[in-house]
């Protein structure tokens, strides 16, 4: 510790194969509804694979990657990804019209952040666009949705296509494979970047090729700023997932860490030999970058948290990860908020939160959060570093959603927002919900507001929600139409994707799928609602 991270050692783990979803989106609201499709599970090896044999004794990841392919075949659901609007002001890399995942990031006015006293106007929202998915031959990612001042950019099958905000298609950009990975976090002026496999799926590869190649593309014009990979020995390393930070993009996975400049995309760092065996697992961006690197014996690792100079890779602090804690996950790097998952969390994959000061070059425990072993319904990836959701975060504050729970009359099930203070670990306030509708964080807005989405119902539209910081009422900014309530469902970023940004609400699905004989209906890649 101390120095530039290097992670990884040389050598080229075996392809572990495509992680399957997780179950389907919660149930219980209102009339139950069909199966749905399109999320993303945490980035393999090789896209669309059934799950190989992996390198370097990685017993526990395969564990959750095998079960997840089995999943797989049993059913396409479950799994979630936002993004918002809102960066944080301090980093003008983070584009203050949205991408953050995890839902952190926002303008603090004082220590509630947000609070800038006027209500805001209800906007009678209204379906503007709408994509349907193409015909392909089998699943293929679309995880990705970034959203500028000027356009937003849809992940499609092998390709990332822009529209305008209110709709209308303006570039399309086509890639070399299928996305692994897609990180929410655009820059202010509109860059983002995607993890993609090297080649498409053909007779010789089956599920294409490995996730090796890193592409930074302009949402705004739709040109690719550059595509490179790391090598390792005589071979690219692939990786897991890849995020920005601080004008760096950097990727992670089991064979380590690589960085590169988004500006021109030179390298920073790759992968090295290491005597103690230490690898950058993965790595979270937004106003900080920061690492989760593992040392030593894989099943029984040392796990550290450490937030690094985004330019060089050297280590500004340190966070030792309790014992057993094998797998933490980034939450927020501004402030440093880590999920981990101890003990049962009936599969969200966040139990509690640790808070962390990383001012010093030790970081020291500020409070732990506990997510009430099911109370709280977070979501967390199994073993990446970045991808949690259904949560918000301020300066501050983090809010969860409840579990649903029964209202006791005909409304059906409802749940709320709760807030957590990040310095003493109690709640402070709550924001109800609306019996047969639940309530989703989505985010923080670039005024420092948390955002939530109310579901859609069978008889009316969703909500775009705005949380007043200081009392926890919410103000609705957007209330859609009920007469695409159905179309809507389909999208609901409780397990797909949902952005709030620029006064429009945009939902997108994480795959395009093979159309089956299950008459599901309609299948949509990209809505786009708001006023006008």
């Amino acid at each position: 510790v101390g120095q530039a991270p290097q992670p990884g050692g040389y050598g080229y783990p075996g392809g572990p194969g495509q992680p399957g979803q997780p179950g389907q989106g919660p149930q219980g609201y209102g009339a139950p509804t069909q199966p749905q499709f399109g999320a993303y599970p945490p980035a393999g090896q090789y896209p669309g694979a059934p799950g190989a044999p992996a390198g370097g004794g990685a017993k526990k990841r395969m564990a959750v990657i095998i079960s997840a392919a089995v999943a797989l075949v049993l059913v396409v659901g479950g799994g979630i990804w936002f993004a918002t609007s809102g960066g944080d002001d301090d980093d003008p890399n983070v584009s203050s019209a949205g991408t953050s995942q995890g839902g952190t990031g926002g303008k603090q006015n004082g220590e509630q952040g947000g609070g800038k006293g006027t209500k805001p106007k209800t906007v009678d929202g209204k379906l503007l666009f709408e994509v349907e998915q193409e015909k392909v031959d089998d699943l293929v990612s679309a995880k990705g949705m970034w959203v500028t001042d000027q356009a937003v950019a849809k992940a499609d099958a092998y390709k990332i296509v822009g529209y305008g905000l209110s709709g209308g298609k303006k570039w399309e950009l086509p890639l070399d494979g299928a996305i692994c990975w897609s990180n929410p976090k655009a820059t202010e002026d509109g860059k983002a970047v995607v993890l993609v496999s090297d080649g498409k799926p053909s007779e010789e590869k089956k599920y294409g090729g490995p996730c090796t190649q890193v592409v930074a593309f302009d949402v705004n014009k739709g040109t690719k700023l550059w595509q490179k990979s790391a090598q390792a020995g005589d071979r690219d390393v692939s990786f897991y997932e890849v995020t920005i930070g601080g004008g760096t993009v950097a990727a992670g996975g089991t064979t380590g860490g690589a960085a590169w400049s988004l500006a021109d995309g030179k390298e920073l760092w790759k992968p090295k030999e290491s005597s103690s065996n230490c690898k950058d697992a993965g790595y979270a961006g937004g106003a900080k970058l920061v690492a989760v690197r593992r040392c030593g014996d894989y099943e029984r690792p040392q796990v550290t948290v450490q937030t690094v100079d985004p330019g060089s890779g050297a280590v500004k602090s340190t966070y030792k990860v309790p014992s057993g804690l094998n797998y933490p996950h980034i939450a927020s790097t501004d402030p440093l908020v880590i999920a981990v998952s101890a003990g049962s969390t009936t599969g969200n994959g966040a139990s509690d939160f640790l808070v962390v000061d990383d001012s010093g070059k030790e970081g020291k425990l500020r409070t732990k959060i506990s997510a009430g072993n099911g109370k709280y319904e977070p979501k967390c990836p199994s073993t990446e570093v970045e991808g949690c959701t259904k949560m918000s975060i301020t300066k501050d504050t983090l809010y969860l959603p409840t579990e649903a729970h029964p209202t006791g009359g005909d409304g059906g099930r409802v749940n709320e927002i709760v807030a957590f203070d990040l310095n003493t670990g109690q709640t402070k306030g709550k924001t109800d919900g609306t019996p047969g509708a639940e309530l989703v964080p989505l985010g923080v807005d670039k005024d420092g507001y948390p955002i939530a989405y109310q579901n859609p119902t069978f008889r009316w539209g969703g909500q775009v929600l705005r949380i007043d910081p200081k009392t926890y009422k919410a103000d609705v900014l957007l209330k859609n139409a009920d007469d695409t309530a159905q179309a809507e469902r389909e999208l609901s970023p409780d397990y797909q994707q949902g952005v709030w940004a620029q006064g429009h609400l945009f939902l997108g699905t994480n795959y395009v799928r093979k159309v089956t004989t299950a008459g599901l209906g309609k299948q949509y890649t990209l809505q786009i609602y708001g006023g006008s």
